[in-house]
């Protein structure tokens, strides 16, 4: 563990070092503090002294002196130093040098993902604190990951602590009848954070590299299917991640223009992603009870696995997708089942199924539907209807680079 980089060492550590303070003292928010204060003395001390032979009591320790250091210094709260007292370690923990042996831990990461996950928190609290708390990234790097002034990402940040310790939400893992539940909660914070370093901006260089998010996102889910290793939703999740994020190297050109799926060269996808991504996902299917996201997997595994788009298994595909309506049901299901079903049985009756779409508030405005109706058109042969939709979805668009394709198509086609 000692020979990893220090960046990346301080991240695998963060959550277990959280979780055990958590575990053994409560008070999230101070320990979260503590715990920050420990990474960073880490990340300026280890690159000058070396890193310690047992790196997570290093900063178990030094989390644990500031915990103490800050309770005890807190006038206001001298009643509780009797209790910190009790609570606290050894002297010999307390005192222990850089590198010393403490007690070994036991692993809380999945217990501190279901914290930071709770329903008590908005969905914008629950990723900024999976970040941060479980992925072990500053505040300044959570904002630039999201685009956010630091100061807006501090805030959100500081609240959900204060929710937390507001509504007194224990650090436990929930009861085994809420725990499937609070679980999809999870992974739909995971892949979230993956979607939003997916799609935002599609061709960003200016972030640090290994703070991207869906790197980071498939970490994590990486992290929490070696904790659930027989859950098929869990491994499915980091299935889909993979075989998505294969696809990347062929997604923009060299400058920056956004390369649709059918056209992507795909010799530059990243083959031992895809490699695993399919094994995972034929795993899962073959072992666990079905659920959206190996559906959503396996129509990913068919898409990577066609050496050219003309060989793409698209009856598959639109199968997977009608049985992944009925598990899922929602717009954008049904949105790319539309394609499938135009690619099987021809783009007029997938043009038929969008229809469905049009009086549905959750789709008012989005982009996509007009660039799925503008591609289903322009197959049919009605490049008029093709150009206005193609316009109309520029307009709507949210990221310069599909703006810009979205335009081109339509000047394309206008001629």
């Amino acid at each position: 563990m000692a020979d990893e980089p220090v960046e990346d060492l301080l991240r695998l550590l963060a959550p277990r070092v959280l979780g055990a303070l958590t575990r053994r003292y409560g008070q999230f928010d101070s320990c979260e503090d503590a715990v920050q204060e420990a990474l960073l003395a880490a990340a300026v001390q280890w690159p000058k002294q070396g890193v310690p032979d047992s790196p997570q009591a290093w900063l178990t320790t030094v989390a644990t002196r500031r915990l103490t250091d800050q309770w005890r210094s807190d006038h206001a709260r001298r009643q509780r130093e009797a209790n910190v007292a009790a609570l606290a370690p050894t002297d010999a923990a307390l005192t222990a040098g850089p590198g010393e042996e403490q007690p070994p831990e036991q692993d809380d990461t999945l217990t501190l993902l279901f914290l930071c996950c709770h329903p008590a928190l908005s969905e914008a609290s629950q990723l900024a604190l999976t970040l941060r708390a479980v992925g072990g990234l500053t505040t300044a790097h959570v904002a630039r990951a999201f685009l956010a002034p630091e100061a807006t990402m501090a805030q959100r940040i500081s609240r959900a602590k204060q929710r937390i310790k507001a509504t007194g939400i224990p650090f436990r893992l929930p009861p085994d009848a809420e725990r499937p539940g609070r679980l999809r909660v999870v992974l739909h914070v995971l892949y979230l954070i993956f979607n939003q370093g997916y799609t935002e901006p599609l061709a960003d260089e200016s972030r640090q590299p290994g703070i991207g998010l869906t790197d980071e996102a498939i970490r994590l889910t990486r992290e929490l299917h070696r904790l659930l290793p027989n859950d098929g939703e869990v491994a499915g999740l980091l299935a889909l991640m993979l075989l998505i994020e294969a696809r990347r190297p062929a997604r923009t050109g060299s400058d920056g223009s956004l390369v649709p799926l059918a056209e992507q060269d795909r010799a530059l996808w990243d083959g031992s992603a895809i490699h695993e991504g399919t094994q995972l996902i034929t795993a899962a299917l073959s072992g666990s009870p079905l659920g959206p996201y190996q559906v959503q997997a396996a129509i990913a595994a068919v898409h990577d696995e066609a050496a050219r788009a003309q060989d793409t298994d698209w009856p598959q595909i639109l199968a997977l997708y009608q049985l992944l309506g009925q598990m899922a049901p929602g717009p954008m299901v049904t949105l790319s089942r539309a394609v499938a079903v135009a690619m099987v049985q021809g783009p007029l009756s997938g043009l038929d199924l969008l229809k469905s779409l049009d009086d549905d508030e959750r789709m008012a405005g989005h982009h996509r539907l007009h660039a799925v109706r503008a591609h289903l058109l322009e197959m049919a042969g009605d490049d008029e209807g093709a150009v206005a939709a193609y316009r109309e979805a520029a307009r709507l668009a949210d990221n310069e680079p599909e703006q810009r394709y979205l335009a081109e198509r339509a000047a394309r086609l206008a001629g």
